[in-house]
């Protein structure tokens, strides 16, 4: 994987502007990872696909993270501020492709969700069901007592064992800040999703860098590509001096 251009930035942002969450992800995991297939990519796991997705937002606009949660008691507006660091999961050993598990007379053979996954549920408005689905479409096999029986037989104390084991092994795909309103005291926890959040910082440098190349452009003739070359430091240098 490498870092991208602000060209190839542009490029995944006017791809995305008509792409779920999901593809958008594909978008910049694909410009930025040349060497692997798209197929590949979007059979990582979440939790290695996020993974990527961190990295390669922190080579794009730094190691911090700035954004805003609402206490759901009170209501304060509260500003986060964190590192990419404090959010990236140390794991020794990639998540397995094929996991197991053995509860009573049961035998579930299954895989943690990758964006294909997603992708399939992507339309689903009844979230019990799309979970059901996800849950489903991870299954490989269900055995009891030796014989095979179909997902939907599956009790649901065995399918919550499913999940959570999945979770375990592919810890980075759920991301939980632990969170504290100053106001009322109030503490809770609330999920991080690195591609929307990535997105949103995308959508927003792109508005203000056409802005920027607009005006550069009108006050000097330069064309768009030699514009975005130039380091933001230079960029921003030549926003001052047209401003005056």
């Amino acid at each position: 994987m490498r870092s991208v251009s602000a060209s190839e930035l542009f490029g995944v942002w006017e791809q995305g502007l008509a792409q779920r969450p999901v593809q958008r992800a594909l978008t910049l995991l694909t410009t930025a990872c040349p060497e692997t297939s798209p197929e590949v990519l979007a059979k990582l796991s979440i939790g290695q696909r996020d993974a990527r997705l961190l990295t390669l937002r922190e080579w794009t606009f730094g190691p911090q993270l700035i954004g805003l949660a609402i206490c759901p008691t009170c209501g304060q507006r509260l500003e986060l501020t964190f590192n990419v660091a404090d959010i990236q999961v140390a794991s020794e050993v990639e998540p397995k492709e094929t996991l197991a598990l053995s509860v009573a007379d049961y035998e579930v053979h299954f895989r943690p969700p990758n964006s294909l996954d997603l992708a399939a549920i992507a339309d689903q408005k009844d979230m019990a069901a799309g979970q059901q689905r996800l849950l489903e479409n991870c299954l490989m096999a269900v055995h009891q007592n030796g014989e095979q029986v179909s997902a939907d037989q599956l009790p649901a104390n065995i399918r919550e064992a499913v999940v959570e084991q999945m979770a375990q092994a592919d810890p980075q795909a759920d991301v939980q800040l632990a969170l504290s309103c100053p106001s009322c005291g109030h503490q809770w926890q609330a999920a991080f999703d690195i591609v929307s959040f990535f997105w949103s910082e995308i959508d927003a440098w792109a508005t203000r860098t056409l802005r920027d190349v607009h005006v550069l452009a009108s006050a000097y003739g330069w064309r768009e590509a030699d514009i975005l070359g130039m380091t933001p430091w230079r960029r921003h240098r030549y926003l001052e001096l047209v401003a005056g």
